[in-house]
């Protein structure tokens, strides 16, 4: 007789995306040894795995900022106070987040604590955001139209004091790059501002395998001191919205909070126009929750540390050599095949652990491709592959010299196929509602991407996010819907914009 309690599939993580999404997300960050939680409160410790993704993140971005004439430089972490209070719409939106530095050196108390010991003459900011200290050194840079544009990037860390935590998506530091400019006129800058938003999107669906939004921010949700900002808006699989990405147009504000200004072809002075953009080790956070499942982490290969591991599986020390030498061999060929501007990266796991605990160790680091290797294969010539986007038990047997030829080709089709898929996800979870009863009943469930009619009211807007935690992701440019009803006030309404709960 059969039971009608659905039968629960063991699986490598637990507990399961539909039993504990936040904890399922620990746990995958945990099972394929990306970061942990390091003594300082509310940041982490970035693990090699972890930080090989953020390498080929920056690999490739600094590639395109560096194609789009944008050169780095990098300035200091303690921005002077009185750098913040020049800009006071700037500072407002980051007070809270500040982390001040008040005393140097250590002296000791009555008790022989280590104690603060000299006060500064000046707290410094420990930098929430480069703006303020950058602007300083461009009005000392910039002198004339010929030093225009200036087009600038800097990798660095972040420090926001965040009283929720979550590793890669929110922590108190975290690792991002800015980019910087400055242009003589405000149509320059705004084409700027959009062609990095541009740089993100192809980015986030190229590499990330990650379709996103491209949108406008609302003036509620806009970056402290900008004209406008734009994103980009990623839905994750528990179907809330990832930021995934934001430039900023920055007018006159900040040329002007630090005088900023140019002498033009004509002999007058003018003030410039800036810019500000980035993205950060959230967008680990996003790839986390775009594609893994219960059994660990799902990389897309354009983005993971390696492509490929070989693992021995040796039964008989009489048959290690062999086995070791046909891994050695077919690695050293794999390691010569180009992949998207750079070489397949190949493992080898020699770690004495039996087939399918080594096997399972790699499925859950979310690597693309598996190849077992044993006295079979080598006899055959052959290996035994299996693909992280499939089943565990859809492994295969491959001609050797077949898979050489192909693994390109199939580490494509493994890119495509998750790419597919979310688009796929993003489709079926974004949702046309046209009553506000509909509205408060689609986020009561589940929730997803609702395009909605909004009048503009800024009271609207503080009323949906106090009642269903729920925000004005992006105006989207896609205005395929054309003006209407704000399903709120009964309004006129310019375009439909996109509301969802997010991280």
């Amino acid at each position: 007789m059969k039971s009608n309690q659905a039968i629960k599939i063991k699986t490598a993580i637990t507990p399961t995306r539909e039993e504990n999404y936040p904890e399922w997300y620990q746990q995958v960050i945990k099972a394929a040894d990306l970061a942990e939680i390091s003594p300082v409160r509310g940041c982490m410790i970035i693990k090699p795995w972890g930080y090989a993704i953020w390498e080929n993140v920056q690999s490739v971005l600094n590639a395109a900022f560096k194609a789009t004439g944008h050169k780095n430089l990098y300035f200091p972490l303690l921005i002077p106070m009185s750098y913040m209070q020049k800009e006071a719409e700037h500072i407002e939106g980051f007070a809270k987040e500040c982390a001040v530095v008040t005393h140097t050196r250590l002296g000791k108390d009555e008790n022989g604590k280590l104690v603060p010991a000299s006060p500064l003459e000046e707290p410094y900011i420990i930098r929430p955001t480069s703006e303020t200290i950058i602007g300083e050194a461009f009005s000392r840079w910039i002198q004339s139209y010929r030093d225009l544009p200036m087009l600038t990037n800097q990798w660095a860390n972040i420090v926001r004091w965040e009283m929720r935590t979550r590793l890669f998506l929110r922590t108190t530091e975290f690792l991002w790059q800015e980019g910087h400019t400055a242009h003589a006129t405000a149509e320059e800058a705004q084409h700027e501002t959009l062609q990095m938003l541009e740089i993100y999107t192809r980015f986030a669906e190229d590499y990330l395998a990650m379709p996103v939004v491209k949108g406008e921010k609302t003036a509620s949700e806009r970056f402290p001191g900008a004209v406008n900002t734009y994103c980009i808006e990623a839905l994750m699989q528990d179907k809330k919205a990832l930021q995934a990405g934001t430039s900023h147009f920055l007018g006159q504000h900040f040329a002007r909070g630090f005088n900023i200004k140019y002498l033009n072809a004509e002999g007058k002075e003018e003030f410039v126009f800036t810019t500000s953009w980035g993205v950060s080790t959230r967008l680990i956070g996003g790839l986390i929750m775009m594609h893994s499942d219960d059994d660990g982490l799902v990389l897309p290969p354009k983005i993971a540390p390696s492509h490929i591991v070989l693992l021995p599986i040796i039964h008989n020390d009489s048959d290690r050599a062999a086995i070791l030498t046909y891994c050695q061999t077919l690695a050293d060929e794999l390691r010569k095949i180009p992949y998207h501007n750079r070489l397949l990266n190949v493992e080898i796991d020699t770690r004495e652990l039996t087939g399918g605990e080594k096997a399972w160790s790699w499925v859950k680091k979310g690597i693309p491709l598996r190849l077992e290797i044993g006295k079979k294969e080598c006899e055959a010539n052959t290996v035994f592959k299996g693909r992280r986007d499939k089943s565990y038990k859809e492994r295969v047997s491959q001609p050797r010299q077949e898979f050489i030829a192909t693994v390109v080709k199939e580490l494509d089709d493994m890119q495509a196929n998750l790419l597919q898929r979310a688009r796929i996800f993003l489709k079926q979870n974004t949702v046309l509602i046209n009553s506000a009863e509909d509205f408060y009943a689609f986020f009561a469930g589940d929730g997803g991407f609702a395009l909605a009619h909004w009048n503009g009211s800024a009271e609207v807007e503080a009323k949906i996010k106090q009642d269903l935690s729920v925000t004005i992701r992006c105006v989207p440019f896609d205005n395929a819907s054309g003006p209407g009803t704000c399903i709120f006030t009964g309004q006129p309404s310019p375009q439909r914009v996109i509301f969802a709960k997010a991280y």
